[in-house]
C-alpha cells in the first residue's frame, strides 16, 4: 500500500473518529455550535477523502482542505498557548468563574474543570471571594451559578465565600454582571482574576476589558474528548470576534 493511500484512508478515519467524538458527546453534553461544527467537519473529511480514493478530487480542493486544516491548526494551538500562560498572582480580592453549561443539574466536564481551578486557588488564596457566574439556559434545570456553588460545596469551599451571579447568558454578561456584585461587595475598587477554560481565555480577556474589568486570567485544562467541539467553536467565535468586535 502506497504512503498516498494511507493518507487517504488516514483522512477518512479522522472523520469517522471526529463524528463518533460529536455523536457521544451530543448525549453527554447540551447541544452546542461545536458539536455541529465538528460533525460538519467530519463529514468533509469522509467525502474528501473518499473523493481522493477515487481521484476524484479537484487540485483546488485538495488546497483548500490543506489551508483550511492548517489554518485550524495553527489557531488551535495559539488559543492552548496563549491560555496555557497564566498571570494571576494569588493576591486577588476576587476570582469570576465563568460558566461552561451544565447538563440539567449536573456540570458538565470543561465547567467541573474551571471549578476544580478555582478551588486549587482558593486553596493557595483563601481570603479571595469566588464568583460563580452563569445564567439558565436551554437543557439546563437550575442555573450555572447554583449548580457551581453546590460543586464548590461539595468541595469545602465556605458559601459565606462564594457570590452567585445567576442572570448573565453570555461571557460578557459573565462579566458585567459579576462586576457590579464586586462593586456593592468592594466599593472601594478590588483586584480581580477570572477562571476558564484555556481554549477560552484568549477571547474571554478581550471581553472582560471591554466589559471594563481589568482581570487576570487562570486557564483550567480539558478532557481530550472535549478539544474537537470546544476548539472548533472556539475558533469560529475568534474569527466573529476579529471581523465584527466583542459583542
Amino acid at each position: 500500500m502506497t504512503a498516498k493511500r494511507l493518507l487517504q484512508y488516514f483522512i477518512i478515519l479522522i472523520g469517522i473518529l471526529l463524528l463518533i467524538d460529536a455523536a457521544v458527546m451530543s448525549i453527554l453534553s447540551n447541544f452546542n455550535l461545536g458539536l455541529v461544527a465538528t460533525g460538519v467537519v467530519s463529514l468533509a473529511l469522509i467525502a474528501y477523502g473518499a473523493l481522493w480514493c477515487r481521484n476524484k478530487a479537484p487540485k483546488w480542493l485538495q488546497v483548500v482542505a490543506i489551508v483550511c486544516c492548517a489554518l485550524v491548526v495553527a489557531l488551535s494551538a495559539f488559543l492552548a498557548i496563549y491560555g496555557g500562560h497564566n498571570n494571576v498572582r494569588y493576591n486577588e480580592d476576587a476570582v469570576i468563574v465563568l460558566g461552561a453549561g451544565i447538563h440539567g443539574e449536573r456540570v458538565t466536564t470543561p465547567l467541573a474543570a474551571r471549578l476544580d481551578a478555582a478551588i486549587a486557588y482558593h486553596h493557595k488564596n483563601p481570603h479571595a471571594v469566588i464568583v460563580v457566574s452563569g445564567g439558565r439556559g436551554p437543557q439546563e434545570s437550575i442555573t450555572e451559578a447554583q449548580a457551581m456553588e453546590r460543586y464548590l460545596v461539595a468541595k469545602g469551599v465556605a458559601t459565606g465565600q462564594i457570590i452567585q451571579e445567576g442572570k448573565s447568558t453570555s461571557t460578557y454578561e459573565n462579566f458585567s454582571f459579576s462586576n457590579k456584585l464586586l462593586k456593592q461587595k468592594f466599593p472601594e475598587g478590588c483586584t480581580v482574576a477570572f477562571v476558564t477554560n484555556t481554549f477560552h481565555v484568549y477571547r474571554a480577556e478581550r471581553i472582560a476589558r471591554a466589559a471594563g474589568v481589568s482581570a487576570r486570567h487562570l486557564g483550567a485544562p480539558i478532557s481530550w474528548y472535549n478539544i474537537p467541539p470546544t476548539y472548533l467553536r472556539e475558533i469560529l467565535a475568534v474569527a466573529y470576534m476579529w471581523v465584527f468586535g466583542v459583542k
